[in-house]
């Protein structure tokens, strides 16, 4: 049977009757400390003095505390991790603690002191105790927490994440930040800390803090560090504990087309699509490439005081003056689909389709761009052509569709080089950027560095990589006679579309990134140079013998030879 540690502790010290204690292994380390002491009938400060020797540590009664150990760790992560600092020097900060196993405790307090960290083994009495020598008059649990999740939302913020992720692990659990597109490691959280941290965020998303079976969605809106941030709060049950992911959102930052840092030439184009005063304007990419950002850009574009815009949205990201946001809710039978058959008796100009997911959806959205309404629309393609295949998959017809595009945008986002840091490439290139500068044909002319400014990554902020192609009436010709999305995108190429790969090369040549985030984000091209992503490479298998052929065929699963 698998022990305790505090009773193995016990064990390796021979300590009298400690083969007969009874403590499941997962119990909490201060209840442990409780059973064990009343079965061995010692008391908790005796007990930590036998066995910290058999754990490999000092004992200490923490009754001198360095003034320099408390002002180095807050009173918040002392009290949420149930530890005190009692001694620091230069880069190492000793801290007593009942549960020398708790390696999120360890890992927490290391960042949060930037110390390397010693446990030495106290009982939970004298921790105590201690802390409130330290600190003072314990505030209540519910204030530490709210202090924790407060100071992570604001750190957040304070970095320009998008999206925070709580998560649990089976050693503990973690805090990342989205930032640039990408998550980055935040803080480690012992699993009792990260359960009330996501009991937090729950209520402040008017969530059920009792129900940790069900998925859940919620919505909050908060004062950060004097900025008002939305938050669309989603939890999920894991093996482990909940999940907690947090997008967090800035009302009032929707941007114009200035704004976006979309290129001249194509931010032409595009105010060209929104001139027209019907049809189908779609705006395409993967999730996160900016399609919502540039929509709004476009609504901004386009309001007047003399047209009626309606928007069908999950979620509604931002709200706009003037405009009528609809949220889809399933639970209530508001469906994209449903919502749009209303909006078209509401009298609507221009209609935003947050996404068109199903052939209903695109059924809908195409009559209302065949009968006199501008609709802006999105879609999962790879590029801006590819979105006349992607309609024609959900049902729609080649002519109709024809009829109705007006244009597609395809968009990505790429990471802008840090102007704290950046670094010119110069004459000699590392193997990585000749490889990539032949392959691409453009020789990179800045390298990502690192700096605190932007936690060492070598970027910060980003740009978008941007291809609008109009329909012509040679392309609507091509669509109508069923052309693929290959022949369309290079018949406009041949009418001087700047493909993804075009504006991407501009980026570079302009020093704005790397040719290893292009090479992220718009994966590999045509060129043989490149290693292929995501493909899984086998030897070709042996040819089979015929004693193999006849136990297939003694099994029933014959192949043919």
């Amino acid at each position: 049977m698998k022990l305790h540690w505090l009773v193995r502790a016990a064990v390796r010290s021979r300590l009298s009757g400690a083969d007969r204690c009874s403590v499941p292994p997962g119990t909490r380390a201060i209840e442990a400390w409780v059973l064990v002491s009343r079965q061995l009938g010692i008391p908790q400060s005796r007990l930590a003095a036998l066995i910290a020797p058999a754990l490999a540590l000092r004992s200490t009664q923490a009754d001198k505390l360095d003034t320099r150990a408390i002002e180095a760790l807050a009173e918040r992560w002392a009290r949420l991790h149930h530890v005190c600092p009692v001694r620091v020097h230069e880069r190492v900060i000793v801290i007593a603690t009942c549960d020398p196993t708790d390696l999120a405790a360890e890992q927490a307090i290391s960042f949060a002191t930037a110390r390397k960290v010693v446990f030495e083994l106290a009982s939970p009495h004298a921790i105590n105790d201690a802390i409130d020598r330290a600190y003072g008059n314990p505030p209540k649990a519910d204030a530490t927490t709210v202090a924790v999740a407060d100071d992570v939302l604001a750190d957040a913020v304070g970095c320009g994440a998008s999206d925070i992720h709580i998560e649990p692990g089976p050693n503990g659990g973690t805090v990342r930040f989205r930032v640039d597109g990408l998550l980055r490691p935040h803080m480690p959280l012992a699993m009792d800390a990260l359960a009330r941290v996501v009991s937090r965020i729950k209520v402040l998303g008017r969530l059920d803090i009792a129900d940790r079976t069900r998925p859940q969605d919620g919505r909050a809106r908060v004062d950060i560090g004097g900025t008002t941030c939305d938050l669309r709060i989603s939890t999920i049950p894991t093996r482990d504990a909940e999940k907690a992911v947090i997008r967090i959102l800035r009302p009032g930052t929707a941007q114009s087309l200035e704004d976006t840092g979309m290129p001249a030439r194509e931010r032409a184009l595009f105010r060209q699509l929104l001139g027209a005063r019907d049809g189908l304007v779609l705006v395409t990419g993967p999730t996160g490439s900016g399609k919502t950002t540039s929509l709004y850009a476009a609504l901004r574009e386009v309001a007047r005081r003399e047209i009626n815009i309606t928007t069908v949205e999950d979620p509604i990201e931002y709200e706009l003056a003037g405009i009528t946001q609809v949220q889809v809710e399933p639970k209530r039978d508001i469906t994209f689909a449903s919502a749009l058959r209303a909006i078209l008796r509401q009298d609507p100009d221009v209609i935003l389709v947050g996404e068109i997911r199903d052939s209903e959806t695109a059924q809908i959205a195409l009559q209302a761009a065949l009968t006199g309404h501008l609709v802006l629309a999105t879609l999962h393609t790879n590029d801006a052509l590819s979105a006349v295949t992607r309609l024609a998959d959900l049902g729609l017809e080649r002519a109709s569709i024809a009829a109705a595009v007006r244009g597609s945008v395809a968009q990505r986002l790429v990471r802008k080089v840090c102007a704290h840091c950046v670094a010119t490439a110069g004459r000699v290139l590392t193997p990585e950027e000749r490889r990539l500068a032949a392959a691409y044909g453009v020789k990179p002319m800045v390298r990502a560095s690192g700096c605190s400014s932007c936690g060492n990554t070598g970027y910060r902020g980003r740009l978008p990589l941007v291809e609008v192609a109009l329909a012509t009436p040679d392309l609507k010709a091509m669509i109508a006679a069923g052309a693929s999305s290959a022949d369309l995108q290079a018949a406009a190429i041949a009418h001087d579309l700047r493909t993804l790969r075009d504006s991407a090369m501009a980026r570079v040549r302009a020093g704005e990134t790397t040719l290893e985030e292009i090479d992220r984000v718009i994966g590999t091209t045509s060129d043989d140079t490149l290693p292929r992503r995501n493909v899984l490479e086998f030897p070709a298998p042996a040819p089979m013998t015929e004693a193999s052929h006849r136990f297939l065929r003694d099994i029933g699963l014959a192949l043919t030879r």
